[in-house]
């Protein structure tokens, strides 16, 4: 069983004259994993995330951090011990990204030479090019000013990391890589990360667990995210999760008896001349670059998602389904193909995943 690392005892805020933004909230937050918070605007999901470093005061209740009731320290203090991400950044825009990313470290004393040189580490850390150290972040992709976020946060090396929305300003392809990204990260620090979203489908995608948040600040439910789209504790959470919650769940269900077919193929000089049946075409290194269509004159045709070892169902049907062909594409590990999916093949799997699902114990 984990070890909690944050607790709240009894957690109520209650401003004047209005409804409790957060109702009686008692939950232990594992350490090393990413806790999501998520629910609809107005139900107290990042109320509780500020209550954690106390920029928001709880009315009553206990918070503790790692075993110590975090109403004893200083709320300066407090905050710099912890990573703090927000939608927008927050980057300063007079100060270059090196320095933005080295605020905290001197807050806390460090030499501005040291503290440069981890900014520096934590560039490539975070999977950005060292030379946009030397740039403000006006002349950053909103993408690049939210990597510049997270290695800020991560600048004094803090075991807790606040996340408040921070690839919601993004658009799709972009937040989907800052997601990508931040499980990278975890696997390599094991941070114990808070992360607040509306998107069930993120939380469900980061989440080691999921806290979902009802209207008026109660925690409608607390579990992994497979269970919450399993079996919804209630009429809220099934509503809020959605009636595709059963496709979310391919998410979880491991694809290794998937089948994988030998398919034709061809480099992409014949891929312009024509072919009699879909091709895929690939590289000299036996990477798929597109699919040679059968039409005349079709040319290489892009080929959608990829299948990669270890991929869940959930990935193995938006392979096919993308692609041009109806075949899904299999790589190995180096990108080279494996094979291809047959859709109704994978189809036929999540059928019988469900009907065992229902089957009485």
């Amino acid at each position: 069983m984990a070890e909690a690392m944050i607790e709240f005892q009894s957690v109520t805020k209650q401003y004047q004259g209005g409804q409790p933004a957060v109702d009686n909230l008692s939950m232990s937050i594992d350490q090393g994993a990413i806790t999501v918070f998520v629910g609809p605007s107005g139900c107290g999901k990042t109320t509780s995330l500020r209550m954690i470093n106390r920029m928001v005061e709880p009315t009553s209740g206990t918070i503790t951090v790692a075993g110590r009731d975090i109403s004893a320290e200083p709320a300066a203090q407090l905050r710099r011990s912890m990573g703090y991400v927000m939608q927008s950044a927050g980057l300063m825009p007079h100060r270059t990204v090196l320095d933005n990313i080295a605020t905290v470290p001197r807050l806390n004393g460090v030499p501005k030479a040291k503290a440069r040189q981890r900014a520096a580490e934590l560039l490539d850390v975070v999977g950005l090019a060292s030379g946009l150290g030397r740039r403000y972040p006006s002349q950053l992709s909103g993408g690049q000013q939210q990597r510049v976020g997270v290695a800020r946060a991560l600048a004094a090396d803090p075991p807790v990391l606040l996340m408040d929305e921070p690839f919601s300003a993004v658009d799709p392809v972009v937040r989907e890589e800052l997601q990508q990204e931040l499980l990278r990260l975890q696997r390599e620090l094991a941070k114990t990360i808070v992360f607040v979203t509306h998107d069930i489908d993120e939380a469900t995608v980061l989440g080691d667990k999921v806290a979902v948040f009802a209207v008026g600040g109660r925690l409608a439910q607390y579990a992994t995210p497979e269970e919450i789209l399993r079996a919804p504790a209630n009429d809220f959470v099934a509503s809020f999760v959605g009636r595709d919650r059963g496709f979310r769940r391919l998410s979880f269900n491991p694809a290794e008896s998937v089948r994988l077919h030998p398919v034709k193929t061809v480099d992409a000089a014949e891929a312009v001349g024509g072919n009699s049946e879909w091709a895929l075409v690939l590289d000299d290194d036996s990477r798929p670059l597109g699919w040679a269509s059968p039409r005349d004159g079709g040319g290489l045709v892009p080929g959608g998602s990829l299948f990669r070892p270890g991929d869940s169902l959930r990935r193995a049907l938006d392979a096919a389904l993308s692609s041009p062909s109806g075949l899904g594409v299999a790589v190995d590990g180096d990108g080279r193909l494996a094979g291809v999916l047959k859709g109704e093949e994978i189809l036929a799997l999540i059928e019988a995943s469900r009907r065992q699902r229902e089957e009485p114990a």
